[in-house]
């Protein structure tokens, strides 16, 4: 069985680049429909159960927004 994971993004260092949407391989991040301070739309994690704590979302993130964690 596959390690699960979670997804912790802070929406506020968030800049909206959508490299972590685009790296994710289980779908599990999308923008979120809200602007955090700085007018952006951040990252969400959606947590459809498939996340496996591969940690390519937080490697690819430039701001050093996201958080894995693996159960």
């Amino acid at each position: 069985m596959a390690p699960k994971g979670k997804i912790e993004i802070d929406e506020e260092l968030c800049k909206e680049c959508g490299l972590c949407i685009t790296v994710c391989r289980t779908d599990n991040i999308a923008f979120s429909s809200r602007l955090n301070s700085s007018g952006f739309h951040p990252a969400s994690f959606k947590d459809n159960g498939k996340c496996t704590g591969c940690t390519l979302c937080a490697v690819m993130c430039p701001d050093g927004a996201i958080e894995v964690f693996r159960a």
